[in-house]
């Protein structure tokens, strides 16, 4: 045989073999499905090896229905339950644990833009060292419901511990497969974020749209998944810090910790000014809905920018509630922005850095206040991404430099944050001792 004859064979060969082993491993996977019928499996294969699977019942027919008259069809793979809220999409690619239990999404119903959801299950809920969650952004589910396209009921990975399937489930949240999340996320940036309702079983079937669509937006949904009393983490850091918790991620809080800050916890409407000389700096968080809902917060906020000269570092909702209190207005973005890849423009030098976001209002920053400026602004839309003052420690971002899931591109600014906490610590600690001295030595000329 010749030569190319030879190499010719081998090619077939080895072909014939890549098709076996395709076949194969497509059996033994199973592929994603939206049903938990079992897939038979490769005879031999470990059963230590074998993809976990959900044991929700799943099946029942579900349906979206959007206020705007649209209709989804699919199959529920979650709680057997109906529900309203507000239909938003997120285009990151990992990471559905941290998204669905961030308090910021209450009130919605997420739609994933990645077409396969839950193929590596649920983690625990384990906690640090410092007793915060390693694998949640908190101790429950906070979105109203999810919307996927392909629901992967067999997962796999080493700190999985149940199916998505099953975690909705245990939480009472619905849950939908088969939908095309494309046509859903083309309708949501054409028309805006719009109202909707996950209907399961019967009601799905019936073709019928409510008559009344609740917006979550209308309620105090900051209130809803605030702190109700002061908690305190790390007590024994070099620095105290203050949160007010509008729906404060673990992360936010781990990364302050992890720097050394001793953080206490404070409900949202919580009037830091009475006890603000405790603390060496303030932090106001992350939270859900409508910054005009949070009209005391703002409010005590504005008495903050006027008494309190240590650093205060907001996030998301923190920034929105921080620009009103130094005079700007805020205004609902038509669909938000949600997803682990935006990317915002430091003002300050001009680089772009990628982040992970999740909000659907914005300030309006066309006209700063005097002693304000922009900090970071959205490459895609240009809206407000952050602001600063130009003379003290003051400054927030729209988005979540504290990730999770999500790039730790702007991490630093926990770092930057703490390191002026500290050196404001150090100059006053340094006035009261040049003070204390020269009192000291007062006295003794007036006892000479």
């Amino acid at each position: 045989m010749s030569i190319i004859a030879q190499s010719a064979a081998s090619v077939l060969r080895t072909a014939s073999v890549s098709r076996t082993a395709l076949r194969n491993l497509v059996a033994t996977r199973g592929l994603a499905m939206v049903t938990d019928r079992p897939t038979p499996m490769v005879a031999g294969t470990p059963s230590a090896f074998l993809p976990a699977v959900s044991t929700s019942s799943g099946n029942l027919p579900a349906s979206l229905k959007m206020k705007t008259g649209q209709i989804f069809n699919g199959t529920s793979f979650g709680a057997h339950k109906s529900i309203f809220g507000e239909i938003v999409f997120t285009t990151s690619l990992v990471g559905y644990p941290e998204s669905m239990s961030d308090p910021s999404y209450g009130g919605q119903i997420l739609v994933f833009t990645q077409p396969l959801i839950g193929n590596y299950g649920v983690p625990s809920a384990e906690k640090d060292i410092h007793g915060l969650l390693r694998h949640f952004e908190s101790d429950r589910i906070q979105v109203q419901g999810i919307i996927v396209n392909d629901y992967a009921t067999r997962y796999s990975h080493w700190t999985a511990v149940e199916s998505l399937g099953d975690w909705c489930s245990r939480h009472g949240v619905p849950a939908i497969s088969g939908i095309d999340t494309r046509a859903v996320t083309h309708l949501l940036r054409e028309q805006g974020s719009t109202l909707g309702k996950i209907a399961v079983g019967e009601e799905a079937l019936d073709g019928k749209l409510d008559d009344y669509f609740p917006d979550p937006n209308l309620r105090n949904l900051v209130a809803e998944v605030s702190t109700k009393v002061p908690l305190q983490y790390n007590p024994e850091g070099d620095v105290k810090i203050a949160i007010i918790d509008c729906g404060v991620k673990q992360n936010i809080i781990r990364c302050l910790v992890a720097r050394g800050a001793a953080v206490t916890v404070l409900p949202w409407n919580y009037n830091f000014n009475k006890v603000a000389d405790q603390f060496d700096g303030l932090f106001i968080s992350n939270g859900p809905g409508s910054p005009s809902t949070c009209a005391e917060t703002v409010s005590n906020l504005k008495v903050t920018l006027d008494t309190y000269q240590r650093p205060i570092f907001g996030i998301c909702m923190g920034n929105l509630l921080l620009g009103m209190a130094a005079g700007l207005e805020s205004y609902k973005l038509p669909y938000g922005n949600r997803g682990h890849n935006q990317p915002a423009i430091n003002q300050t030098n001009g680089r772009c850095v990628i982040t992970s976001q999740n909000h659907g209002y914005a300030l309006k920053d066309t006209h700063m206040p005097v002693g304000w400026r922009k900090f970071f602004v959205n490459a895609n839309d240009r809206s407000n991404e952050g602001i600063r003052h130009v003379s003290r420690p003051i400054f927030s971002v729209q988005f979540h430099p504290e990730a999770k899931g999500g790039p730790k591109d702007t991490e630093y600014l926990f770092s930057d944050f703490l390191d002026q906490v500290r050196a404001d610590k150090v100059k006053r600690q340094s006035a009261n001792v040049f003070f204390d001295q020269e009192i000291q030595r007062e006295a003794a000329v007036a006892f000479a």
